[in-house]
C-alpha cells in the first residue's frame, strides 16, 4: 500500500496519507498541508494520485491551491516544485483543450494553459520542462512550428533531453517529414537505451510511412524482443504479413498466430486468434471448428469466452441473431469482469438492440465504455439508445464525446447536429458545418438535408446571407435559377390578373409548351420551399410566390405552399384569396391543424367571430388537443369576445375570461416554457385587477424572452407599461412604453405613442402629452382619433394653466395660443363631421369648442391681472435693483477711503524715518566738529554728580523692590504702588537737574551732550576717544551711570538713558527704541533671577 508522510511542523512526528484511501473531500489534505507547511512535491505526489484514481477536481483543487500567491509568497525559494505544479496544470488544461470540440470552450482551455507555463516561465525561464509543455501545447493547438521552436529550445540547452526529443519526433511526423522523425526517435534511443517499447513501436511506424518495411519489421521485432508478449508488435507484425495478400504472406500471419499460441501456456489461444484471422477472411466453417475445438481442450474462463465470442461472431455476421445471442451470453459468463474481455458485451449488445430490447442494450454498451471510454462506435450507439428512451441530454452528450474521439467520423457529426437542432441551434450548427467540411475534403457528395439544415439554421439566427448560400446550393442548378435571376418573366398582364396571381399555374404550363424542363427532385423540394421563405423574408414576394408556385404545380399535396401563398395575400390585405388558397391546402388535408388555426385568423378579421370560434375548435379537435397553436388561438378569441365594446355584459365578460385563462392554462401544462400563453394568462389575470401577479408573469416572459434571438415578443413589454398604468406608477410606464417603442419599433408605432401620451395626459403632463400626439400625427396623419386628443390636451393645458392662484402673463399668453389651437382643432373636426370620415359626434365638438371660447373670454381677465402682477413685480425689483447699486457704490467709496488711509500711513512713516536719520547724520556731524576735550571733561565732571544723585534715588527704588519679593502675600497691594513709584523714577532722571543748570548746559556744553547721546546710544566715534582719552573722573560717571540703569531698568522696562540727556532724541529715537526696550527687559528679569 503507498503511501506517503507528511512531517509535523516543529516536531518529529509526521502525518501517514494512504494513497489508494485519499479523502473525497480535497480540502482536508489541504488543510493539513497548509497546517504543516509540507513540502511541495508532496503536494505534487497527492494530487497526481487523485488524477490516477480519476478524481479530477480534487485534482485541480490542489494544484490551484498550490500554485496560488499565498503559496508564491511562503514558497518563495523553492523553485522547482513550483513549476512542476504549474508544468502540471498547464498539461491539464493542455489536454483538456485538445479533447473539446467547442472552438470557444477550446480556446479557453488553452488559454489557461497559455497562463500557467508563462508563470512556470517568470519563475525560471530556463527550466526545459516548461518549454517542454509548451511545445506539447503548441502541438495540440495546431502550431507546429511554434512548438518546434519550443523543442528547439530545450535541445539546444540539453541536447540530449528525452521529451524534447520525442515531442520535435511528433513535429516532424505531423509535419510528414518522416526521415528528421526517425531519426529523433534514433537519438531518443540512444540517450535513453531504456525506453519502453512504444517508442520503437514509433521508429516502426516512421519505417513504415517510409516504405522501408524491412526496417519497420526489424523495429517491431525489437518490441517483442523487449517484450515478447506485447501484443502491438505481434499484431503489426500480423497485418503486414497479411497485407502483401500473398499465401505466404498469409502463412508468415498464421505463424505468428501459432507463435502467440506458443508464447501463450495455452494451446487454445492459438486456436482463437487463428479463428479470429479466418473470421475476417470469412471462413465461417473454419471459425466455428477452431473455437469448438479450443471449448473441448481447456477449462481456463477468459479462454472459453474468447472461444464463444468467436463463435458468437460468426453466427452473428450470418444473421441468426438468436444463436448469436446465446453464444454471446456464455462468453460474458465466462468472465469475472469486463476489463478481461470486452468484446462480448459489445455483440451482445448488438443483438439486443437488433431485438428491440434498449434497456439490456444499454446495459451492456456501456459496460463496454467503461473499458473503453473513448470507443466511438459505442459513444454513438449509446446516444442512439438514450434518443430512443427518451433521454435527449445525455443522448447529446454520448454524441458530442464521439465527435471528439473520432473528429473525421462525419456521420458522427451529422448525428449530434439531428440531436442539437431542436436545443441549441448554435452547436448543432457547428457540427453540421463540420460534416460538410469532413465530407468535402474526403471527395465525397454533400447531402441536400445537410446543405438545407444549415440554410434553415442560418436562417432562424438571422444571418440570411450565409442562409441564401447553403440553400442555393442545395437546390443546386434547375428552373429556380432563372426566376431568381429574372431570366423568365413572371409578371401579371392586368390588374385583375394580379389580384389572382397566386392561384395562377398558366406560366408553367406555358413553360412546359416551350420544351422548358421543370424537373423537381423529391429531395430538393423542402430546400426549395425553404429557399422561396427565405427570399419572401427579404421582400422578394413575387420571387417566393413563384416558388411556391412551382412546388405546387409539382408537388399538389405540399400543403406548406398554400399556406405561404395565404400568408403573402393576407399581408397584402387580400383576405378572401387568403381564404380561397388556405382552403385549397384543407381539400388536401381536411384536418390539418395549421391550415385550421389559419383560417379561423382569417375569419377573425372579417369579424366572423362564430365561424371563427369552429374553426379554432376543429384546429384543436384535429390535433387532438396537443396543438398549441389552436389552442392559443381559442384562448385569444375568448379574450377578444371579453374586450368586445358593443353589448359588454359583465356576467359573458368574466365567463369569456375564465375561459381564455383556463386555454391558457391548458397550454403551459403541456409546455411550460411556451411564453405565448404565459403571457395571456398575465392579460387575463391584469383584466380581472391581479396587477402584482400578472406583473410578475410578465416580467418573467420579458426575462425569457430577451434571452432568446429568436423571439421578438413587445407585446409582453407593452402589457407590463399597461400594468404601471393602471397601478398609478406613471413615470415607469412612460419608460417602458419608451423603451417597447425604441427597441422594436424604432419610435415609428402610432398605437404605443397613443398609450404614451395618455399616460402623460393622466399624469398632467399636458405638453408632453401634446408633443408625443403630435409625433403619432405625423405617422398616421389621417387618424383623426389622435388629432381629437391632441385638441383635448391643449385644452386641458389651457384650463390647468388658468386655474392656478399664481401664473405670469407669459403664461397666461401661452395658454390663450393653446386655447386657440385647440379651437382651430376642434372647429376642423367639426367641419367634417357631417362626412362621416372620423365618426365624432358633432355636438360634443360643438360643446368642446365653446368651452374653449369661454376660457378664452375668461383668459382676458387672467391676463390683465397677471400683468399688473409682473408690473408690480418688475417694479419691486428695479427698486431692490437700485439699493443693491447703492449699497455697492457705499462699500466701493469706503474700501476706497480706507486704501488712501493706509497709503497716507504708509507715507508718514516712510518720511518720519527719513527725518529720523536725517537727525542723526546732522548730529554725527555735529560730533565731529566738537569744541576741545576740556570742555568735554567739565561736562563730565557735572555729568558724575547727575549720576550720583541718580545713583542714590535708584538704590533706593532697588530697595523697594526687594521688599516687594520678600513678602508675597501683600503682591496684590504692592503692585499699584511699585507702578506709582516706577512712574516717579521714570520722571526723575528729566527732571534731576535744576532748570538753570540744564539752560547752562545746552547754551555752553551743546557739543559735548550730543556727544553724550551719542555715547548712550552707542554711536561713539572710535576717532574721536583715539584723540582725546577721557579722565578718570568720566570713567567713573559711566561706571555710576552703568550700574544706576541696571537697578532703573527693574523699575522702568520701558525707559531709556537717551532721555536723561536730549528731550529732542528723546521724540526721533523711535527707530531704537524697541532694541532698548529688549534689552531693558532682559537685563530686569535676569536681575530678577
Amino acid at each position: 500500500m503507498a503511501c506517503v508522510y507528511i512531517p509535523v511542523q516543529n516536531s518529529e512526528e509526521e502525518v501517514r496519507v494512504a494513497l489508494d484511501q485519499l479523502p473525497r473531500d480535497a480540502s482536508d489534505i489541504l488543510d493539513i498541508l497548509k497546517a504543516e507547511q509540507a513540502p511541495l512535491d508532496l503536494w505534487l505526489v497527492i494530487a497526481r494520485e487523485y488524477f490516477k484514481q480519476g478524481k479530477i477536481d480534487q485534482f485541480r483543487q490542489i494544484l490551484e491551491e498550490g500554485s496560488s500567491p499565498e503559496i508564491d509568497e511562503y514558497y518563495a525559494d523553492v523553485r522547482y516544485e513550483r513549476i512542476a505544479i504549474l508544468n502540471a496544470l498547464g498539461a491539464y488544461y493542455s489536454y483538456l483543450g485538445k479533447i473539446e470540440t467547442k472552438q470557444r470552450e477550446k480556446e479557453e482551455h488553452f488559454i489557461l494553459a497559455t497562463q500557467y507555463y508563462n508563470k512556470a516561465s517568470r519563475i525560471d525561464m530556463h527550466e526545459p520542462s516548461t518549454w517542454v509543455g509548451k511545445g506539447q501545447l503548441l502541438l495540440a493547438k495546431g502550431e507546429v512550428e511554434q512548438a518546434f521552436a519550443a523543442f528547439k529550445i530545450v535541445l539546444d540547452g540539453d541536447r540530449d533531453n528525452v521529451p524534447a526529443l520525442l515531442g520535435q519526433a511528433c513535429v516532424e511526423f505531423n509535419r510528414g517529414r518522416y526521415s528528421d522523425s526517425l531519426e529523433l526517435y534514433k537519438r531518443a534511443l540512444q540517450v535513453h537505451p531504456d525506453c519502453p517499447g512504444a517508442v520503437r513501436l514509433g521508429i516502426g511506424l516512421c519505417r513504415y510511412k517510409l516504405g522501408q518495411f524491412e526496417k519497420a519489421r526489424q523495429a517491431f521485432l525489437r518490441v517483442l524482443q523487449l517484450d515478447p508478449e506485447n501484443v502491438e508488435a505481434l499484431v503489426a507484425l500480423a497485418i503486414m504479413d497479411m497485407r502483401t495478400n500473398k499465401a505466404g504472406g498469409i502463412r508468415r500471419g498464421v505463424e505468428k498466430m501459432h507463435r502467440a499460441f506458443e508464447i501463450y501456456p495455452y494451446c487454445a489461444m492459438a486456436l482463437n486468434y487463428l479463428a479470429n484471422h479466418f473470421f475476417f477472411t470469412g471462413q465461417h466453417f473454419l471459425v466455428e471448428q477452431l473455437t469448438e475445438t479450443a471449448l473441448a481442450v481447456t477449462n481456463h474462463g477468459p479462454t472459453k469466452s474468447h472461444s464463444y465470442y468467436n463463435l458468437a461472431r460468426s453466427y452473428h455476421s450470418k444473421g441468426d441473431y438468436e444463436k448469436a445471442g446465446l453464444y454471446y451470453m456464455a462468453s460474458v459468463k465466462e468472465i469475472n469482469k469486463p476489463h478481461a474481455f470486452i468484446f462480448p458485451y459489445y455483440g451482445l449488445g448488438q443483438v439486443q438492440l437488433k431485438l428491440g430490447d434498449f434497456r439490456s442494450s444499454l446495459s451492456n454498451f456501456e459496460k463496454v465504455l467503461e473499458v473503453y471510454p473513448d470507443n466511438c462506435e459505442t459513444l454513438r450507439v449509446l446516444g442512439h439508445i438514450y434518443v430512443q428512451l427518451g433521454q435527449m441530454e445525455k443522448g447529446q452528450e454520448f454524441m458530442r464525446k464521439a465527435t471528439k474521439v473520432d473528429p473525421r467520423d462525419a456521420q458522427a457529426f451529422l448525428d449530434l447536429g439531428e440531436l442539437l437542432i431542436s436545443s441549441d441551434t448554435g452547436a448543432a450548427l457547428d457540427a453540421f458545418k463540420t460534416a460538410r467540411g469532413l465530407l468535402k475534403r474526403g471527395g465525397l457528395e454533400v447531402p441536400v438535408e445537410l446543405l438545407n439544415n444549415i440554410g434553415v439554421i442560418h436562417f432562424e439566427r438571422g444571418e440570411l446571407e450565409l442562409a441564401e448560400q447553403s440553400l442555393k446550393e442545395a437546390v443546386g442548378d434547375g428552373i429556380w435559377q432563372s426566376f431568381i435571376e429574372g431570366k423568365v418573366n413572371v409578371g401579371a398582364a392586368d390588374a385583375t390578373a394580379c389580384t389572382r396571381i397566386y392561384k395562377d399555374m398558366q406560366i408553367f404550363t406555358q413553360l412546359e409548351a416551350d420544351n422548358v424542363n421543370l424537373e423537381l427532385p423529391w429531395n430538393k423540394v423542402t430546400a426549395l420551399f425553404n429557399l422561396a421563405r427565405l427570399l419572401e423574408q427579404l421582400h422578394k414576394m413575387e420571387i417566393a410566390s413563384i416558388l411556391y408556385r412551382l412546388i405546387i404545380y409539382k408537388c399538389p399535396d405540399y400543403i406548406d405552399a398554400y399556406l405561404r401563398l395565404a400568408a403573402i395575400s393576407k399581408a397584402r390585405n387580400n383576405i378572401q384569396l387568403s381564404i380561397e388558397l388556405v382552403n385549397d391546402a384543407l381539400k388536401v388535408n381536411d384536418k390539418c391543424p395549421n391550415a385550421l388555426s389559419m383560417l379561423g385568423e382569417l375569419e377573425l378579421k372579417n369579424d366572423d367571430w362564430v365561424k371563427a370560434k369552429e374553426t379554432f375548435r376543429a384546429a384543436s379537435e384535429a390535433a387532438d388537443g396537443k396543438d398549441s397553436y389552436s389552442t392559443l388561438s381559442l384562448g385569444n378569441w375568448n379574450y377578444f369576445a371579453a374586450m368586445r365594446n358593443e353589448k359588454r355584459a359583465p356576467k359573458l365578460e368574466a365567463t369569456h375570461l375564465e375561459k381564455a385563462k383556463e386555454l391558457y392554462t391548458k397550454v403551459l401544462v403541456q409546455h411550460n416554457s411556451n411564453l405565448y400563453a404565459a403571457n395571456g394568462a398575465g392579460v387575463v389575470l391584469a383584466e380581472k385587477g391581479q396587477f402584482d401577479v400578472s406583473k410578475d408573469m410578465f416580467t418573467q416572459v420579458q426575462e425569457a424572452a430577451s434571452g432568446s434571438i429568436f423571439i421578438q415578443l413587445p407585446d409582453v413589454w407593452i402589457n407590463i407599461a399597461h400594468v404601471y398604468f393602471a397601478q398609478g406608477n406613471f413615470a415607469l410606464a412612460v419608460k417602458m412604453y419608451q423603451n417597447c417603442l425604441r427597441k422594436f419599433y424604432h419610435n415609428t408605432d402610432s398605437h404605443i405613442l397613443l398609450y404614451l401620451a395618455r399616460t402623460h395626459y393622466e399624469a398632467e403632463q399636458w405638453q408632453e402629452c401634446k408633443k408625443t400626439l403630435l409625433r403619432a400625427i405625423h405617422l398616421s396623419p389621417a387618424n383623426y382619433v389622435l388629432r381629437f386628443d391632441a385638441g383635448v390636451a391643449m385644452q386641458k393645458f389651457s384650463a390647468s394653466t388658468l386655474q392656478k392662484s399664481k401664473r405670469t402673463a407669459d403664461e397666461v399668453r401661452s395658454a390663450v395660443a393653446e386655447l386657440q389651437n385647440a379651437v382651430r382643432v376642434f372647429s376642423q373636426m367639426a367641419a367634417g363631421a357631417n362626412l362621416h370620415y372620423h365618426g365624432f359626434d358633432e355636438k360634443k365638438i360643438d360643446t368642446h369648442v365653446g368651452y374653449c371660447k369661454h376660457l378664452l373670454e375668461a383668459a382676458k381677465v387672467h391676463c390683465e391681472a397677471a400683468q399688473r402682477e409682473e408690473e408690480q413685480a418688475r417694479q419691486r425689483q428695479e427698486l431692490a435693483r437700485q439699493l443693491a447699486l447703492a449699497e455697492e457704490a457705499r462699500r466701493k467709496a469706503e474700501e476706497q477711503r480706507k486704501k488712501q488711509l493706509e497709503k497716507r500711513k504708509l507715507e508718514d512713516e516712510q518720511k518720519r524715518v527719513q527725518q529720523q536719520e536725517e537727525h542723526f547724520r546732522r548730529v554725527k556731524e555735529q560730533w565731529k566738529s566738537s569744541t576741545p576735550a576740556s570742555k568735554r571733561r567739565e561736562r563730565s565732571d557735572a555729568d558724575d554728580e547727575e549720576a550720583g544723585h541718580s545713583e542714590k534715588r535708584r538704590r533706593k527704588g532697588g530697595k523697594r523692590r526687594r521688599k516687594e519679593r520678600s513678602s508675597k502675600s501683600q503682591y496684590e497691594m504692592e503692585e499699584a504702588e511699585a507702578e506709582v513709584d516706577d512712574q516717579e523714577y521714570e520722571d526723575a532722571p528729566l527732571n534731576y537737574r535744576d532748570p538753570a543748570d540744564q539752560m547752562h548746559d545746552q547754551d555752553d556744553n551743546a557739543e559735548e551732550n550730543a556727544q553724550d547721546v551719542l555715547a548712550a546710544a552707542g554711536l561713539e566715534d572710535s576717532d574721536a576717544e583715539d584723540e582725546a582719552v577721557p579722565p578718570p573722573n568720566a570713567s567713573r560717571r559711566r561706571k555710576a551711570w552703568s550700574e544706576s540703569d541696571e537697578e532703573e531698568e527693574e523699575r522702568r522696562p520701558e525707559s531709556s538713558p537717551v532721555r536723561e540727556n536730549s528731550a529732542e532724541l528723546q521724540e526721533s529715537d523711535g527707530e531704537f527704541k524697541p532694541d532698548n526696550e529688549k534689552l531693558n527687559q532682559d537685563e530686569a528679569v535676569e536681575d530678577e533671577d
